[in-house]
C-alpha cells in the first residue's frame, strides 16, 4: 500500500502540463472579462458625454402637461400639480385640463405638436367606462414605446401589488413629439414622472431630433 501510495503521489509530466495549460485559460479569460467590463463601462460613459443632461438641455426641452378628467378643477388638479412639480427642470409649454372624452385628448395633442417636445397625460388609463385615454392616444402613435407601460407596471408593483396590471399607462411617439399617458393618481403620477419621464427626455428627444442615418432609408 505505502508503495502505490507513492506512486500516485508522484508528479507526472502530462499531468503537470494539464495543470499550467488550465491555470494559463484562467488568467487568460480573468484579463480578457476585465478588459471587457472596462471598454463596456467606457462605451457607457462615453455615450452619456455625448448627450450630457445639462440643466440648459433640459430647460431646451418644451413639455405639456394635461390632466384627463371629468371631475378634477384647476384648484384640486393635485396629479397635474404633481407632473408639474416633478418635471421643473425642463419648459413647461402650458398646464392643460380636458374632459375624459377622445376627441378632447386628441385635440390637446394635435396643439401641443405645434410648440412641444413632449405632452405627458395623467388619468384615465383605467379599464372604467369612461377610462379612454389609452384608445385616444395610442390611435394617433407612430410608434409605441412598449417597454414605458412595462416599466411603469413594474414599479408600480412595488407600491400598489395586483393592482398594478390594471393600468394601461403607455407612451409613444406623435410625429416628433413624445407622448406619456400615467395614471390619475398623484402617487401615479409623481412616481412615473420622476422616475420614467424625467431620465428619458433629454436622450429620447434629441434622438428624434437627430437627422435619419443614410444607410436606413
Amino acid at each position: 500500500m505505502g508503495g502505490l501510495g507513492g506512486r500516485a503521489l508522484q508528479p507526472r509530466g502530462p499531468w503537470l502540463a494539464l495543470v499550467a495549460l488550465a491555470l494559463a485559460l484562467a488568467r487568460s479569460h480573468s484579463s480578457h472579462s476585465h478588459s471587457h467590463s472596462s471598454h463596456s463601462h467606457a462605451t457607457v460613459e462615453a455615450a452619456r458625454a455625448a448627450r450630457p443632461e445639462t440643466p440648459d438641455a433640459k430647460r431646451a426641452i418644451r413639455v405639456v402637461t394635461v390632466t384627463v378628467s371629468d371631475t378634477r378643477t384647476s384648484e384640486n388638479d393635485t396629479s397635474g400639480r404633481a407632473l408639474v412639480e416633478e418635471l421643473a427642470e425642463f419648459t413647461c409649454v402650458r398646464r392643460e385640463l380636458v374632459r375624459d372624452d377622445p376627441e378632447a385628448v386628441r385635440e390637446v395633442l394635435r396643439r401641443a405638436a405645434e410648440d412641444a417636445d413632449a405632452v405627458v397625460l395623467t388619468g384615465g388609463t383605467g379599464i372604467a367606462p369612461r377610462d379612454t385615454t389609452f384608445e385616444a392616444v395610442t390611435a394617433m402613435f407612430d410608434r409605441t414605446l412598449d417597454g414605458f407601460g412595462e416599466t411603469f407596471r413594474r414599479l408600480s408593483w412595488d407600491e400598489v401589488g395586483p393592482r398594478a396590471m390594471l393600468s394601461r399607462a403607455t407612451a409613444g411617439v406623435v410625429g416628433s413629439m413624445l407622448v406619456f399617458a400615467l395614471p390619475g393618481s398623484t402617487n401615479a403620477a409623481r412616481l412615473g414622472a420622476r422616475a420614467l419621464v424625467a431620465p428619458l427626455l433629454v436622450h429620447a428627444v434629441a434622438l428624434l431630433r437627430s437627422p435619419p442615418d443614410k444607410e436606413s432609408r
